[in-house]
């Protein structure tokens, strides 16, 4: 998927108050793959909050998940998101060629992927993640 364009699909919001996915188009971000029953999406959820702290808008795109279960995950592990798009069907997950989660990738702003990370983002990643946002544009 590297050098390819984003698949163009919006997603509707899933958690009240925050919007759904498309909003940070035209911007270098961070998409995450994520989910609520995800445990490897829970060790990850520090480094996230970290890349937010840094400056990284993270849009997330949450898989077969449900609003209550999605709030609960959020208020229990922080919520470095700027939007989150409802995926209950994979559609975006499968467009990516993504077969799991967690798994992110970093959007120029022209909405080409340059980065595809595969599982949780460990600490060891953030720098080069933010890095790449960066020089995303």
């Amino acid at each position: 998927m590297i050098g390819k364009p984003l698949p163009d699909v919006t997603l509707p919001a899933i958690v009240p108050g925050k919007p759904g996915s498309g909003t940070l188009t035209g911007k270098p971000r961070l998409i995450n793959i994520f989910a609520s029953w995800c445990i490897p999406c829970i060790a990850e959820a520090p480094q996230l909050m970290r890349l937010k702290t840094l400056g990284v808008p993270i849009e997330g795109i949450a898989i077969r998940d449900t609003t209550p279960a999605l709030t609960a995950f959020l208020r229990q592990n922080g919520d470095p998101y700027a939007s989150i798009g409802d995926d209950r069907q994979s559609a975006v997950q499968l467009a990516l060629g993504s077969s799991g989660v967690p798994e992110s990738f970093v959007v120029d702003g022209q909405g080409r992927i340059v980065l595809q990370h595969v599982g949780d983002i460990r600490a060891s990643d953030v720098a080069g993640i933010a890095a790449a946002v960066k020089a995303a544009r």
